[in-house]
């Protein structure tokens, strides 16, 4: 079983902070969530902040000392940082070359040229998942919002009917596929196979999406029957473009890191000799870092020289791609922190210890955690992170296949039913013009059917592999 970091947590062996027993260490961990949820929601601390003053408050309630306590959450934050920063690096930058060359233009409007009438969410929901791949989710809905409305109001459909599949297409990459922050985290966290995991979140992703996107725009439409609004029709980033990558070539560059690491995965079940030349080969280009990092090079010819982009518009457009992501990075390092505080301070061992007792299978376990955090944070990327923490040892003794699917029902389950506290509802209610409780019968019911279809297949997948 690979981990995606180089080397496995450093603090994963250590020693427990605190003695503490269930009983303290289960009120502290409802404490250390509490001061979270309470800071995020009601105080509107930014979640980095949140994270860090929660990790603390976990590690005091618990009895732990406060030296302790602040090694066990930079040793997390590093750790995590270390394994998924530079992932997400060259994802955005990958992303911003899709966006700025015209290529995610480019797949949409070949699409759409061979789409129609019935077939028109069908090619929203393709859309959405092809370029959802490389992109972060709120990136994902800006760069498609421009493409929804016009298609909704050019074929006078419903925008529930255009809009639901594209943002099903853009929710399941973000929750279930890397290399999106949440998933990498959790790999990293209970040490999954990439690889094995990326072929078994597009095997239970394909389902999800066309029952979640296509099928319940159908409901979605008659609920809430509304048209474009013409305010928020904003211009496309590349109207502007003399020339724009091919169809072929943007579609290969998005892939590419894909393919590549699924080729990997591959090898490994088929070779399965360390030493073999081959599979030692495709386990360095195989490897997330190699596979993002290949793609990026490959785009800065296929989108950006594609483009007409100068060396210096390239050099720009790598600069402004990272200045966004300073706030995730963060995000996702103190959730790194908080995990492993929760791991330190024994949490893990207990909810090891108290889950034996239990007739629900981990994975379940695993997925109601997570919609837990969900619904008390708002945030999918600290759902997920905080899930992996609590049951990464629950992975112990699981095979490859297993520990993948833990990784996928955390992330289902942390995509549950998004409401007031998410600032994805905000963006899909002000961009789509609806009020909150027309927001919540589209966009939170569909984030909703997403998690449950999602989590069930998980368990379907449990029996049979």
């Amino acid at each position: 079983m690979t981990s995606l970091s180089v080397e496995t947590l450093a603090a994963d062996a250590v020693e427990p902070i605190t003695s503490a027993g269930h009983a303290q260490l289960g009120i502290a961990v409802l404490a250390g969530i509490a001061v979270i949820v309470l800071l995020i929601t009601k105080f509107r601390v930014h979640a980095f902040l949140a994270l860090t003053i929660g990790s603390l408050a976990l590690g005091a309630f618990a009895g732990a000392p406060l030296d302790k306590t602040i090694v066990s959450f930079t040793t997390g934050l590093g750790s995590t940082v270390a394994g998924v920063g530079v992932l997400i690096a060259l994802g955005a930058i990958l992303g911003k070359l899709l966006a700025d060359s015209g290529g995610a233009d480019q797949i949409v409007d070949t699409i759409l040229a061979k789409a129609g009438g019935r077939a028109m969410p069908w090619a929203m929901v393709l859309i959405a998942s092809v370029i959802g791949l490389p992109l972060f989710f709120e990136v994902g809905i800006v760069l498609l919002i421009p493409v929804v409305l016009m298609v909704a109001k050019r074929g006078n459909y419903s925008l529930m009917r255009i809009g639901i599949p594209a943002l099903a297409g853009l929710s399941v990459m973000h929750g279930l596929i890397p290399p999106h922050p949440g998933p990498l985290v959790a790999i990293d966290a209970v040490g999954a196979n990439l690889g094995v995991t990326l072929a078994l979140g597009v095997l239970v992703a394909i389902p999800t999406v066309i029952i979640a996107g296509p099928l319940f725009s159908k409901v979605a439409a008659r609920w809430v029957d509304v048209q474009a609004p013409d305010k928020m029709t904003p211009a496309r980033a590349t109207d502007d473009l003399e020339k724009r990558p091919s169809f072929r070539a943007a579609v290969v560059t998005i892939l590419l890191p894909v393919v590549l690491m699924l080729a990997k995965a591959l090898v490994d079940i088929v070779v399965d000799k360390p030493e073999h030349t081959v599979q030692r080969v495709f386990d360095v280009i195989g490897s997330p870092l190699i596979a993002l990092l290949a793609a990026v090079i490959v785009g800065m010819f296929t989108l950006g020289r594609a483009a007409g982009f100068t060396k210096d518009r390239l050099s720009s457009t790598v600069e402004k791609s990272l200045a966004p992501i300073a706030g995730v990075l963060l995000i996702v390092g103190a959730g790194g922190g908080f995990k492993q505080t929760l791991i330190d301070s024994g949490v893990g061992q207990m909810v090891l210890d108290i889950s034996k007792d239990w007739a629900i299978p981990a994975l379940l376990l695993a997925w109601l955690i997570a919609v837990v955090i969900r619904l008390a944070t708002g945030s999918a990327t600290v759902a997920t992170i905080s899930a992996a923490g609590l049951v990464a040892p629950l992975a112990a003794d699981m095979s490859t296949s297993h520990t993948a699917l833990l990784v996928l029902a955390i992330g289902a389950g942390s995509l549950f039913f998004s409401h007031v506290n998410d600032a994805g509802f905000w963006l899909v209610k002000e961009y789509f013009g609806l009020d909150v409780g027309q927001t919540i019968k589209t966009w939170s019911v569909m984030e909703t059917i997403i998690s449950v279809v999602a989590g069930g297949l998980v368990l379907l997948l449990s029996l049979v592999i």
